[in-house]
């Protein structure tokens, strides 16, 4: 396996454990839908929110952050695999919110993690 898909699933790991410790409950991780993915899908217990979560992991954060990877196509992607997942499961969210997760350092050292609640929205973007 190629480094930086090793380094993605680690960031993924570290993710995961981000937020269960924030008390979210994971539903999935890499759910697909055709050649479309989500990294993460938990409900926020708190809020009853279910959160489409897309991870970004960096070993450093010199040229870009993590975060502004996330460019109009992946967002576009991630609107139309959150919309497969909701028809899939068929079950009715109240509110439903997209994050982005981001992870910089190398295994096993993390450096920065931040979660970046409703990062965007992409009824805006397509």
């Amino acid at each position: 396996m190629a480094e930086h898909n090793e380094e993605g699933i680690w960031g993924e790991e570290v993710a995961q454990g981000e937020l269960e410790r924030q008390g979210y409950l994971i539903l999935e991780r890499d759910w697909r839908n055709k050649h479309r993915d989500i990294d993460i899908i938990a409900l926020e217990n708190e809020t009853m929110t279910l959160c489409f979560v897309e991870v970004k992991t960096r070993s450093d954060d010199t040229i870009q952050s993590p975060e502004e990877a996330v460019d109009c196509k992946k967002i576009r992607n991630l609107a139309y695999a959150a919309n497969a997942y909701l028809r899939y499961c068929s079950i009715r969210y109240k509110a439903i919110r997209f994050d982005i997760i981001a992870v910089v350092g190398k295994r096993p050292q993390v450096k920065r993690i931040d979660l970046i609640k409703n990062a965007f929205n992409p009824m805006l973007v397509l």
